[in-house]
């Protein structure tokens, strides 16, 4: 399944428009808010598709009946661009388990792409909901790649993916190599560069929200 926010009228297309934008985009801490107000925004819309329990609620003058979240999914995110889109999901699930990935990609003199995985940081996620946090779905073959690793270390029982720009490219690619996994995208972009940058996308989003590497 495939959700695009973009889609339908909410605050989420004034936060995208506003990561996008080369004049707000000077402003660092405002680009990160940004990004960790879009993963609110879609933790908030994830949360709908969980199972809730009934359970009474004391007051100060009665008993209040409420369905509430049946178990916290485990948030994960792949550094350090994801950083702040993971923060606004932990904002909302804010006693959920955390993973961390470390992936890179490295190009060979024949030009052809490799991902590496360097690092993963995670607890047991067998039989959990995972989330993972990655804001921009270029190619998508590090996504799939550090997916796949963990569902056959796992035995994970729901898994989904959140991402504020997707190129189409991208996106067809992790629905293909993960078609159990759903989708969710702030904006799908038609163009992705020789050099995987999206267009128009936004830039280096790892970038412009802690600075240029080398």
């Amino acid at each position: 399944m495939v959700t695009i926010l973009t889609k339908e009228n909410s605050i989420a297309n004034h936060y995208l428009a506003e990561l996008r934008d080369i004049q707000i985009q000077q402003d660092r801490m405002r680009f990160r808010r940004n990004l960790e107000r879009l993963g609110e925004v879609m933790a908030y819309e994830i949360s709908k598709t969980l199972t809730y329990h009934p359970e009474s609620v004391e007051t100060p003058l009665g008993v209040a009946e409420h369905n509430l979240l049946e178990e916290q999914p485990v948030l994960a995110t792949i550094i350090r661009a994801g950083l702040p889109f993971h923060q606004g999901m932990l904002n909302v699930f804010d006693k959920a388990d955390n993973a961390f990935i470390a992936a890179y990609r490295h190009t060979k003199k024949s030009g052809e792409m490799e991902i590496h995985k360097k690092y993963c940081n995670t607890p047991n996620l067998d039989d959990k909901i995972v989330i993972i946090a990655d804001p921009m779905l270029a190619t998508g073959k590090s996504l799939v790649l550090c997916c796949k690793d963990l569902l056959a270390d796992y035995n994970i029982k729901e898994m989904h993916i959140a991402s504020v720009i997707a190129s189409e490219e991208g996106l067809q690619h992790v629905r293909a190599f993960l078609p159990e996994v759903h989708l969710w995208i702030g904006a799908v972009d038609n163009e992705l560069t020789s050099k995987a940058y999206i267009v128009p996308g936004l830039g280096d989003a790892g970038d412009l929200a802690y600075g240029n590497k080398e």
